[in-house]
């Protein structure tokens, strides 16, 4: 750690714009926690389409933003998604822009018991590469061993175990325990170290013996160094670690694997019959492991048969792929093109219809219709009236007293020209005046009778 980073930075006094700060500030981030490894879950991953890839890691307690860029994603083998446990590798910086302290990652690894697993595959296919899993190396185990080392730890069920098999099957080797510890941090050198002691000692052969356990418990005979130590060593070596379906790496390094560290005892002291069908159940196993290679070299062979195609076919293909491409391009302008032929003919049509021409056309022949209707509509409309004059003048002549004085009748009107409906409207003296049909005539009240007169309408 920087003891006075602020003084390194050179800050006493001055003042700094947000931009310097933060420059700083990412300076100072990058120094001191420049390549540092930290566990989390992802959350908020997002993948832009630069290829670059952003998450959030987070724990019960906190999370940080992460940023994977394209040319290291691109080396990750898990595929990361939500909620996946992961151990990241990168630098602590912080984005200026914002002002956001994040990961500047180059690595990504699975959590746990996938993380070993990555590096148990990765270490496998090195050593695999340069040839440590070969027959070739193997050095054959003894008929008839005498002496036989034991690399394992002196407490346990293991030793017991492997010590009941001798005795029982062959009493007469002699057992040597180099011991050391199987499980921890301290356990690859101490199993390194065995190794070298116990192959100087000029054993017939070395048992390599560990009970069952996790992956995470096993993970020191999982370790490149005691793989190349065992690798080193010149007597005969048989892996016996875990149970029979744990395989570590010190299995294929060593000259005989043993499902358990028992087996691994009646390896070494086995008699005829246990030969014998040791001999036949490796031999079902060999051709059973045999087949499901072939099998899986096979499929995989298959497969890359399908995949691997002649350039000639790729170019067929993409010849076939122009052609209807071209095809479909000619069909899509053909529709194109007879769209917009009888758009342009309903255009047309429509054009011709709001011709002036043709419109004044229409209004002269309109004009012409209406003129030839306007006379015959007036002589009918004057015919019309006429009746209609002379019945309103009959109705009016049958009601006019006029035609009533006509026939016989006369008004009789007071001075003031108020007609005399009855006898008792006027007095003995009274001058009236009766109009006739043709004229009037001034009289005079004689006697006004008031009984009524009764007039014979034969009279």
């Amino acid at each position: 750690m920087i003891k006075d980073p602020f003084a390194r930075l050179g800050l006493d006094r001055e003042v700094l714009t947000v931009s310097q700060l933060n420059g700083r500030a990412r300076v100072l981030l990058e120094d001191v926690f420049s390549n540092i490894w930290v566990e989390g879950e992802i959350s908020n991953l997002a993948r832009p389409a630069s290829g670059h890839v952003y998450f959030t890691l987070k724990d019960s307690g906190a999370q940080v933003r992460c940023a994977l860029f394209r040319q290291n994603a691109a080396r990750v083998r898990q595929a990361l998604k939500d909620g996946l446990a992961v151990k990241v590798r990168g630098k602590v910086s912080l984005f200026e822009g914002r002002g956001d302290y994040q990961l500047i990652l180059d690595t990504v690894e699975p959590a746990g018991d996938g993380a070993l697993r990555l590096a148990f595959d990765a270490l496998k296919e090195k050593l695999s590469a340069e040839g440590l899993f070969s027959a070739e190396r193997k050095v054959p185990l003894p008929a008839h061993p005498q002496r036989i080392g034991i690399i394992s730890s002196p407490t346990g069920a293991v030793i017991r175990d492997i010590i009941s098999v001798f005795r029982r099957r062959a009493p007469q080797i002699s057992l040597t325990l180099i011991p050391t510890a199987v499980q921890g941090r301290e356990a690859t050198a101490q199993i390194v170290r065995a190794l070298k002691l116990a192959d100087a000692r000029g054993f017939d052969a070395l048992i390599l013996a560990r009970g069952g356990g996790s992956l995470e418990d096993l993970w020191c005979f999982n370790e490149e160094a005691v793989a190349r130590a065992v690798d080193a060593c010149v007597t005969p070596i048989v892996s016996a670690v875990g149970h029979e379906t744990d395989v570590s790496i010190s299995d294929f390094v060593a000259d005989v694997r043993a499902p358990t560290p028992s087996a691994a005892a009646e390896l070494l002291a086995p008699d005829a019959g246990d030969l014998v069908r040791r001999v036949e159940s490796l031999h079902r196993r060999l051709v059973m492991r045999m087949r499901d290679r072939l099998m899986r070299d096979q499929l995989r062979l298959e497969g890359l048969t399908r995949r691997l195609r002649h350039p000639g076919e790729r170019l067929r293909q993409q010849a076939q792929r122009l052609d209807d491409l071209d095809m479909r391009m000619r069909r899509a302008f053909e529709r194109s093109l007879n769209t917009r032929r009888e758009r342009l003919i309903r255009l047309e049509t429509r054009l011709a219809g709001q011709h002036p021409g043709r419109q004044l056309a229409m209004l002269r022949q309109r004009l012409d219709s209406l003129a030839e209707r306007l006379p015959r509509a007036m002589r009918e409309g004057l015919k019309t009236r006429r009746v209609q004059l002379q019945n309103q003048m009959q109705t009016l002549h049958i009601v006019s007293p006029l035609a009533t004085l006509g026939r016989g009748y006369s008004i009789l009107l007071d001075e003031r020209g108020n007609a005399i409906r009855n006898a008792g409207q006027t007095q003995t003296g009274q001058r009236l005046t009766a109009k006739l049909g043709e004229g009037e005539l001034l009289v005079r009240v004689e006697d006004n009778h008031l009984t009524p007169v009764t007039l014979s309408l034969l009279d």
